[in-house]
Parts: C-alpha cells; structure tokens; sequence
C-alpha cells in the first residue's frame, strides 16, 4: 500500500475488522454496480471512497432534471450526460486511483454474461422485475454473490444473495414478480430522495463487509428500513428447494 493510500484509508485500517489486510482486500476488488441512479449513486461513492480498486457500471439512462432529487453521483451540469459519463467524473473527482470501467449499455440476456463475468460481487440497484430476475440468473450461473436493493415512497430493501455459499438467491425470494400495479415505479408511487442514499450506503457498507469477512452478512436475511416510521427489521430467508433459478446448483 502506497504512503498516500495509507493516510486515505486510515480510519478502515484502525478498524480491527478490516485492517490492512482487509483495505487490501477492497484495493483489490472489482464490484459491478447495475444501475447509476439512486441506489447506485450512494453506493458507488462510498465504495470509490472506500478505494474499491475497481468498479464497473451499467446504464443506459442519461441523466434528467428530475433524477436530482435523489441521485446525488450526478449534478445540474450533468443534465443530458450519459449516467455511465457522469459517474466516471464524479468518482474522479472523489477518488482518483479507482478504476472504472462504464458499460454504457442496458443488461440484456445476450450481453449479461459477457459484462458480469470477471466481478467478485455485483450490486443490484436496477428499477425493474426483468433486469433483476437477470442480474439473479447471471449470478447464479457465475457463482458470484449478489446484492439487490429495492425501495418505494418510504421503504427500502436489502439482502445478500449467494446460493453458492448457502444461501437463496433472489428468485427463491421472490419467485414471480408482482401482478401489474403492485409495483409502481418511483415515478408512479414517488420517492424520498434521502431514501435512496440510507439503502445505496447500506449496500456499499454490505459489500465492504463481504469483501474484507467482517463482521455478519445479510445471506439468508432481508433488512427493511421504514423511513417515515424510523423502524429497521429483518426477515430470514431461506433457500427454495424448487426454485427454477438456483435449482441446478443446489444440486436438483
């Protein structure tokens, strides 16, 4: 580790669970991020803060007046910028010595394997059942832990997915998506904006902790915050012997 990374880091390295063995660990990782919006603007920055070595983004969206009230990686200047540009700037400018790599593309089946190959954990911030159930199955295929996040009006979700080390994956969880209008959009149902930044930092914090081994992991386990009521619980998870996603590598 380099005499400025040190200073950068110092208060990961004075953590007894992480260390310098464990910022090392971070120093050296490669993270794929689905989606640049909400979820993903908070959690690139702490993880570009937390000088994850790599860090690669999926998005085809540009950046709109309307995604600034929640989507803090971006700014008024970025308006009409593809988010994948936007972010390359932005985690620049937090952090110069990560490496990021903009896939400046939608997930579809024909290219997921393709972009998610050669990660050691994707983090799932996408806003729809099909990009989801995608990421879920791309995972799945490729033995790498996924966490997904998903939040609505007041309420957010998280939980680690990682069938290869026992735990469900993300369609055992949810195994078919809600019936039309149970759903909505943010721009349908709305969103508080902060929202986004309390689930988008509890995935970079999940993600720290599944990189560097500290302390509890959410496999096999579903946090959900309640913004408007300030109430945090968790569900436990568990695997579907039946599940058509994760089946054939529990051995069905």
């Amino acid at each position: 580790m380099k005499v400025d990374e040190v200073e950068r880091y110092a208060r990961h390295i004075v953590l007894r669970e992480i260390g310098g063995a464990g910022q090392q660990k971070l120093l050296s990782a490669k993270l794929l991020c689905i989606g640049a919006g909400g979820l993903g603007s908070a959690a690139l920055m702490y993880l570009a803060a937390a000088g994850v070595g790599t860090l690669g983004i999926v998005d085809d969206d540009v950046v709109s007046l309307s995604n600034l009230q929640r989507q803090v990686l971006h700014d008024t200047a970025s308006i009409g910028l593809l988010k994948t540009d936007s972010a390359v700037a932005s985690i620049g400018r937090i952090n110069p010595g990560v490496r990021v790599v903009a896939h400046a593309k939608r997930l579809k089946p024909e290219n997921a394997e393709e972009i998610v190959k050669g990660y050691d954990l994707v983090l799932d911030g996408s806003d729809n059942f099909d990009t989801r159930y995608l990421v879920n199955q791309t995972c799945v295929d490729l033995k790498i832990p996924l966490i997904s996040a998903a939040m609505s009006q007041w309420e957010g979700q998280i939980g680690l997915y990682d069938p290869a080390n026992g735990g469900p994956c993300y369609q055992c969880v949810f195994p078919k998506r809600p019936a039309a209008g149970l759903a909505p959009s943010c721009a349908e149902a709305g969103i508080m904006g902060a929202l986004a930044g309390v689930m988008g930092a509890m995935m970079a914090a999940e993600a720290i902790k599944v990189i560097t081994g500290a302390g509890q992991v959410l496999r096999g386990e579903m946090l959900i915050y309640d913004a408007l009521y300030g109430e945090m619980r968790k569900l436990v998870t568990s695997v579907n012997l039946d599940c058509k996603s994760c089946k054939s590598t529990l051995g069905g």
